[in-house]
């Protein structure tokens, strides 16, 4: 009998008074979080309280648009114009579920899908050796096609810089190596048509080479924060050109780093030991440990997004969850047995079915989301625009080719964006307009919308096709293809 079988027992005795499961097909019972981040994210997205005000005995229901508009002109909120709270009850209704349109079709695995702060530049990384920097407001036209350098299996993972002048990449190697996109060169070649400067996070201290998982500007474009297969977490001083702070963070392979809020103090961690972990730089130099641990995921974390304000995080883990964080839950000098089964390898096994439902019995997260698959490759998860929803959403690319959206209150499966033939590692929804661009294995990078345009430019999806044996579905799609010119 596999670990997984001798453990649920273990597993199903902790809280679970705040988990729920999100469910698609309204078969599962749905949980709404309760939690002061749950206060907080309607405070955000919840509209003006007279317009949101209801009779006694009927049920609330969202504030239509029109209702919104007319509020609007009345001048409810005192502004003469919609609140940001006003705005992002009316956006966050508004979801990119339409399309795909195709952005671009490539002939290597897609591994890196990147909104620029602003909106105004898309990054692509691919498998292929090639960055493209797209200029979304000219049409998606390439601004920069780079030839990485020195590159060791794929593009691991890109960071464009707060003044959007330099973009660092990272692969399997020690060399992150940055580029200047600012310039006029559009064939950015490494060391042929231009310089990729090379910036080393090794020491003599290394016995060999390791990789690099994940790279991140902090917010003043001042430092790098790069996870390592090492078991590390390096800190690159720009201003200096030297390797500022190296920690050694986890036990195994770290896979996710990024910086908590602006501040630039706290960093969060996730690693295939199956922790996130917490680093206050402030105190580091004396203490040498992490501010703390949480514990919730069964297997390793594959990627951690920050909300911003230096409290909030979410996860993807290979136990196939997301998971919601808050670090004042975080525990010091966490010592628990590992409960994860050494047989079963992500990269080409099937997570075992008996395992789906088992919880940690230290669980810490305020939250589970699950639906979507973390299998293959390193799948990444996002909180949802803070302009346009009020990060009322998160979301997730998945290993079965597509792209889901929870609700982060209710954990409602509120969409499923099905398109691609491969796992979709990296997905971005644009910070101002309700659009999410896609990429994956397949090599397709798509874009889609609310309310786009025309009809769908993208190839059809196969695999959903093959699924299906209704000949009036056949009929439509052959009523589209006759239709194209």
């Amino acid at each position: 009998m596999s670990r997984f079988g001798k453990e649920i027992g273990a597993c199903d005795d902790g809280d679970v008074s705040n988990e729920f499961s999100a469910s698609g097909s309204g078969g599962e019972r749905t949980v709404h979080l309760d939690h002061e981040i749950a206060q907080l994210t309607k405070l955000r997205s919840s509209p003006h309280k007279l317009l949101g005000c209801v009779e006694p005995g009927r049920m609330r229901l969202p504030v239509s648009t029109v209702r919104m508009l007319a509020g609007r002109e009345a001048n409810y909120s005192g502004l003469g114009r919609f609140s940001s709270r006003d705005g992002c009850h009316v956006l966050s209704r508004y979801l990119p579920t339409n399309g795909p349109w195709l952005v671009d079709r490539m002939q290597s695995r897609a591994y890196v899908s990147q909104f620029s702060a602003e909106g105004s530049l898309f990054i692509a990384g691919l498998q292929g050796s090639h960055i493209r920097v797209y200029d979304v407001g000219k049409d998606w036209k390439v601004l920069k096609d780079i030839s990485a350098r020195n590159l060791r299996w794929t593009i691991t993972d890109t960071s464009l810089s707060p003044d959007q002048c330099y973009l660092v990449y990272a692969s399997m190697s020690p060399i992150v190596h940055i580029v200047n996109v600012g310039s006029a060169t559009t064939q950015s070649i490494a060391n042929v048509t231009e310089i990729h400067y090379g910036l080393n996070l090794s020491s003599d201290e290394d016995d060999e080479e390791f990789g690099i998982f994940s790279v991140k500007f902090s917010t003043d474009g001042r430092e790098l924060v790069a996870a390592t297969s090492d078991c590390l977490i390096c800190v690159y001083d720009l201003r200096a050109d030297k390797l500022g702070l190296r920690i050694p963070a986890h036990t195994s392979d770290v896979n996710t780093v990024c910086f908590a809020d602006e501040s630039g103090h706290l960093i969060y961690s996730g690693s295939d030991d199956g922790f996130c972990k917490v680093w206050d730089r402030r105190c580091f130099v004396s203490k040498g440990q992490p501010a703390g641990t949480l514990v919730g995921h069964l297997q390793g974390v594959t990627f951690i997004d920050s909300r911003g304000d230096g409290r909030y995080l979410i996860s993807n883990g290979k136990d196939q969850t997301t998971k919601l964080w808050d670090i004042r839950k975080m525990s010091s000098d966490v010592i628990t047995p590992s409960i994860q089964d050494d047989d079963w390898d992500y990269r080409w096994m099937d997570y075992p079915q008996d395992a789906r439902n088992l919880k940690h019995p230290k669980d810490q997260s305020l939250a589970t989301y699950k639906n979507h698959s973390v299998l293959r490759t390193l799948i990444r998860c996002y909180f949802s625009p803070s302009y346009s929803t009020g990060q009322k959403y998160i979301y997730t690319g998945s290993s079965d080719g597509s792209v889901y959206i929870y609700d982060l209150v209710s954990g409602a499966q509120v969409a499923k964006l099905d398109h691609h033939e491969g796992p979709v590692r990296d997905c971005s929804w644009h910070p101002v307009y309700p659009m999410l661009i896609s990429s994956s294995w397949d090599g397709d990078i798509v874009r889609w919308e609310f309310p786009g345009r025309d009809k769908p430019t993208a190839r059809p999806n196969r695999r959903a096709l093959a699924g299906r044996g209704s000949r009036i579905a056949l009929n439509a799609l052959l009523a589209q293809a006759n239709s194209i010119p």
